[in-house]
């Protein structure tokens, strides 16, 4: 049986919600469909604000299994604002991820927003760079947009680590579609002073 609290229903929410953020920005139903749309997602919001837990995601002191990026705005499975991305390891220490940008993501019409394109280089260009128990945090990030970057498109972003001076890694990395890439990223991605031993 499954456990109805279990991560997999809390992913399954987060899908739902997806899709009613795509419906919401490109629906043209009825001003009275949409009232009546609205009264009843204010009558789910109320119910799964019956219990909250304090502070964001990442910040939870409770222990139930699910990985602390579950709330991640670029990976996060239970945050409907992400797409979210899945993050490839590939034997040579870079990465890649394959995804598709809808509505949600809009810059310039029918275009992915530039600080969208910038949220994702900046988590995809930090991700070869993480080791466990010991993340790098951003120092730098560089970004050339040559295009734009359509929605609805399929995407690719790879990235990989060009250099290493002490804490310091010198990352770059891009964005592609089909004709080749349309935002290439270069970033210095730190790792925090390890504590001396005690």
């Amino acid at each position: 049986m499954t456990d109805p609290t279990g991560p997999s229903n809390y992913e399954t929410l987060a899908v739902s919600v997806r899709r009613l953020i795509d419906a919401t920005i490109r629906t043209e139903v009825s001003p009275e469909v949409v009232a009546a749309a609205a009264a009843k997602i204010d009558s789910v919001t109320n119910e799964l604000s019956a219990a909250l837990m304090p502070g964001s995601f990442g910040e939870r002191t409770v222990d139930d299994g699910q990985p602390v990026a579950a709330g991640n705005a670029v990976i996060g499975i239970r945050n409907p604002s992400a797409p979210p991305l899945v993050i490839h390891h590939n034997d040579d220490g870079s990465v890649w991820t394959e995804f598709t940008l809808g509505a949600a993501y809009e810059g310039p019409p029918g275009h992915v927003h530039g600080g969208v394109i910038a949220l994702i280089l900046d988590h995809v260009l930090g991700a070869p760079t993480h080791k466990a128990g010991r993340p790098a945090y951003t120092g730098t990030l560089t970004l050339r947009y040559h295009r734009p970057t359509r929605l609805r498109r399929p995407l690719r972003s790879e990235a990989r680590i060009e250099s290493v001076d002490g804490r310091k890694n010198f990352v770059v990395g891009s964005i592609s579609d089909a004709d080749g890439p349309t935002v290439t990223a270069e970033g210095v991605f730190i790792h925090r002073r390890e504590s001396p031993a005690s």
